[in-house]
C-alpha cells in the first residue's frame, strides 16, 4: 500500500518537489504507526495503563514531536538530492524528541505534575522505542521515495564508466556529487589510493586498489573504463602529471577535483570537476622567489614597463604591484589590450588598491621624441623593458620593421635610462637570440649587445634570456586551441621539433629576481626544464580534448624557424647563482666603439629600405647569424666565400 503511495506521489511530482506539507504528513502517519506500535508492546509490562493514559501519552508526544520536526525543518528536504546533512537532521530530531519525553516523564514522577493518571507521560522503555522506530519508518520513507524516483522516473542519462584517484575525503565528496548529475549516470567502478592501509576496503560499496590494479589495458578494457578523476586537491605537481600521462595511454579522459578553496561558496558540485589542461602537463613545480631582494628593489621606486599591455609585460605589471612601487608607468602602443589591462587593474583585488600609483602610457619605444617625454616626464628608477616584435615569419618578412623596434627601440629606451638616471635597465630577450636562424632572433641578439656593452656605475643593464612560455600571444598552444575548436587538423610544422616551455608568472618571478640580483652587464639564463616535442604536444591536446578523429599534419619549416632552440651560444658558459633556477651566462664583449660604429651604418642601411641590405648588415653584426629555410641563405653562402 505504502508503496503504491509513494509511486503515485513521486510520479505526480517527479518534474518539480514534494511539497513539505506533503512530508509532514507522510511523517505524522508513521508517527501515529509507530506509536500504536510501541502502546502495543509496553501494554505488556504496564498493565495500570488506562485510556486517559493512553490518550495523554499520544498528546504530549505527538506536540513533542511535531515541535522538533518542525525545528529541524525535517519535511523541507529535497528527496532527490538527500544528502548526510538531511539524514543527520531526521535522526537528531528523533533524538531531541525522546530526551524532551524522558525529561517529562523525570518531572512527572518526582513533582506529581499530572498526578490523577498514573503514567501520564510515555515511558523511558516506550519513548526509546517510539521515536527509535519513528526514524527508522522516515528514513525508509525517504529512501522509498528517492528509490522510486530514480527506479521509474529520473530521465535516462548516458552512462559513463570511471574510476577516482583519491580515496579520501575529496573522493568521497566527489563520488556524492557524481550521483547528482542530471546528463549523465556516472559509475565508479573503483577508487585508486596509494595508502596501502585503504586498499582492500570499500567506499559506498566500491573497492579501494593500487594504481596498477586499475591503471592496466585489463581493467580498463574489462570495466570499459572512458574517464578518470584525480580527486587529490593537494596533489604534487609531479605526481598529478605521471597519473594523467597514464591514464592518457589508456586513451581515458582525465578530470580532476579542483582545491577548496576553488568550491563556489564553500561547496562542491559536479560541474566544478575540472578537465586537466595542456598547461597543467607542461607546468612545473612552483618556484621560491627570495622576495626580500625584489622589495629592495621596487619599493618606493618608480617604475616603467614597455610592452606592459603583452603577456609578459602585463604579468610582470601585476608582480610588481605586489611590492608596492610608488609609481609604475604602463607603457605600449598597442591601445586595446593596454585599456584592457587598466580595466583589469583597475577594477580587481588586489591590484585595485594601488590605483593611485598607476599610469597608462601610449607610446612606441621607436618614437625617440614621445619616449623622452615620457624619461622627463616620469624620470623612472627601474626600466623593464618588455617590448619587441617576437613573431619569427612574420619579422622574417618584414626586417626593417623588426630592426626598427627590436634593435634601435631598445636602443632609445637604454640611451633614455643613461640620460635620466635610472638605476637599472631589465630587458627580456629570448632563447632565439641564441645562434640566431632568423631576422627576429637576430634582432634580439643585438640588443643584447647594445645593452650589455652600456652598463655604467650609475645605471645598470641585466639580460634575462629564456624560451616560450605558456599561453603568450602567437605560441603553439592558443593555436592548436583554436584548431581543435575549428575540428582540426592540427598543424606542426616538423615532427621532430622541440621547444621549451615555462609558465609566464614564473617567467616574469624569474626576470624579476634575476633584476634584482643583476649588476651591470649579466646576460641570465633561466632553467627551462626538459625540451618538449610540438607532435607529442599536439597528440595529447587531442586526446585531454576527448575528440575523435583529429589529424595532426605536417606543413614544413617556416621561414628563419629551427628545430630547436638553444639558451647559450656555442662560445657561452654558464655559471650558477644563488637561485637555482637562473644561471649568469659568459659572454663575448663586444667593445663600445666597434657597436656604435656598427649600429650607426645600420641605421644608414635602414634608410635604403632594402631588405637585403639591412639583413646582410645584421650577419655582419652577428656573425653567427645563419638563415635556416630563409630567402636571405643565400647571403650566408656569400659571406662563407
Amino acid at each position: 500500500m505504502f508503496q503504491k503511495l509513494f509511486y503515485n506521489l513521486v510520479k505526480r511530482y517527479r518534474h518539480s518537489t514534494v511539497p513539505g506539507w506533503i512530508m509532514l504528513a507522510f511523517d505524522v502517519m508513521l508517527f501515529i504507526g509507530a506509536f500504536a506500535l510501541s502502546e502495543l508492546f509496553s501494554w505488556r509490562f504496564e498493565k495500570a495503563m488506562t485510556w486517559n493514559a493512553l490518550i495523554t501519552n499520544f498528546c504530549i508526544s505527538f506536540a513533542v514531536m511535531l515541535f522538533f520536526f518542525i525545528l529541524f525543518k525535517t519535511y523541507r528536504s529535497i528527496i532527490r538530492h538527500m544528502g548526510l546533512n538531511d539524514i543527520f537532521r531526521v535522526l537528531l530530531a528523533c533524538l531531541f524528541s525522546a530526551v524532551a519525553c524522558m525529561a517529562l516523564n523525570f518531572l512527572n514522577n518526582k513533582f506529581k505534575v499530572v498526578p490523577t493518571v498514573s503514567n501520564v507521560i510515555p515511558s523511558y522503555m516506550m519513548t526509546t522505542m517510539l521515536f527509535s522506530m519513528m526514524a527508522l519508518l522516515m528514513l525508509l520513507e525517504r529512501f522509498m521515495i528517492l528509490y522510486i524516483y530514480n527506479q521509474y522516473f529520473k530521465r535516462r542519462r548516458r552512462e559513463v564508466n570511471l574510476v577516482i584517484y583519491g580515496a579520501g575525503a575529496a573522493g568521497v565528496i566527489a563520488n556524492n556529487a557524481l550521483k547528482q548529475d542530471i546528463h549523465f549516470e556516472y559509475k565508479v567502478h573503483a577508487f585508486i589510493d596509494d595508502d596501502l592501509s585503504k586498499v582492500n576496503q570499500q567506499l559506498d560499496s566500491v573497492p579501494v586498489m593500487r594504481a596498477r590494479d586499475v591503471l592496466n589495458p585489463k581493467f580498463v578494457a574489462s570495466k570499459n573504463i572512458s574517464q578518470i578523476i584525480i580527486a587529490i586537491p593537494t596533489i604534487r605537481l609531479m605526481h598529478k602529471q605521471a597519473i594523467t600521462n597514464r591514464a592518457l595511454d589508456l586513451g581515458l579522459t582525465v578530470k580532476a577535483v579542483p582545491h577548496i578553496s576553488n568550491w563556489m561558496n564553500g561547496t562542491f558540485s559536479v560541474n566544478q570537476i575540472q578537465d586537466i589542461k595542456i598547461e597543467d602537463l607542461l607546468e612545473r613545480e612552483p618556484i621560491k622567489i627570495d622576495n626580500i631582494n625584489v622589495v629592495r628593489e621596487v619599493l618606493d621606486k618608480t617604475v616603467l614597463v614597455t610592452g606592459a599591455a603583452g603577456s609578459i609585460g602585463s604579468e610582470i605589471c601585476r608582480q610588481l604591484l605586489q611590492y608596492k612601487p610608488s609609481k609604475i608607468i604602463m607603457l605600449d602602443q598597442a591601445e586595446s589590450p593596454l585599456y584592457d589591462l587598466q580595466f583589469e587593474l583597475r577594477n580587481n583585488e588586489p591590484y585595485k588598491k594601488s590605483i593611485d600609483a598607476m599610469e597608462f602610457v601610449i607610446a612606441n619605444v621607436k618614437d625617440q621624441a614621445r619616449m623622452e617625454e615620457v624619461f622627463e616626464m616620469f624620470r623612472p628608477d627601474l626600466v623593464y623593458h618588455a617590448a619587441a616584435y617576437k613573431h619569427v615569419p612574420f619579422m622574417e618578412e618584414n626586417p626593417y620593421e623588426a630592426i626598427y623596434v627590436n634593435v634601435f627601440g631598445t636602443k632609445n629606451v637604454a640611451d633614455l635610462a643613461i640620460k635620466y638616471g635610472a638605476e637599472k635597465f631589465v630587458m627580456v630577450s629570448t632563447d632565439k637570440a641564441v645562434n640566431p636562424t632568423n631576422v627576429m632572433g637576430a634582432t634580439k641578439r643585438m640588443a643584447e649587445i647594445y645593452i650589455q656593452s652600456r652598463s655604467t656605475e650609475k645605471t645598470h643593464f641585466v639580460t634575462t634570456r629564456f624560451g616560450n612560455v605558456l599561453g603568450s600571444n602567437g605560441s603553439v598552444i592558443p593555436l592548436f586551441k583554436k584548431q581543435l575548436a575549428a575540428g582540426g587538423p592540427l598543424t606542426v610544422t616538423h615532427k621532430d621539433i622541440i621547444r621549451y616551455f615555462m609558465t609566464i608568472p614564473e617567467a616574469c618571478n624569474l626576470v624579476l629576481e634575476a633584476g634584482a640580483m643583476g649588476q651591470g652587464g649579466d646576460i641570465f639564463v633561466f632553467d627551462m626544464g626538459k625540451p618538449v616535442k610540438i607532435y607529442d604536444l599536439a597528440k595529447k591536446m587531442i586526446q585531454l580534448s576527448g575528440l575523435k578523429g583529429i589529424e595532426i599534419k605536417e606543413i614544413g619549416l617556416r621561414p628563419g624557424e629551427k628545430l630547436y632552440e638553444e639558451l647559450l651560444a656555442t662560445k657561452e658558459n654558464n655559471i650558477p647563482t644563488y637561485h637555482p633556477k637562473i644561471l649568469r651566462a659568459e659572454v663575448r664583449k663586444y667593445p663600445i666603439e666597434d657597436i656604435d660604429i656598427a649600429y650607426a651604418e645600420l641605421q644608414d642601411i635602414m634608410f635604403t629600405l632594402d631588405d637585403r641590405k639591412i639583413v646582410a648588415k645584421m650577419k655582419a653584426i652577428v656573425p653567427e647569424f645563419i638563415s635556416n629555410n630563409s630567402i636571405y641563405c643565400d647571403l650566408d653562402k656569400k659571406q662563407d666565400k
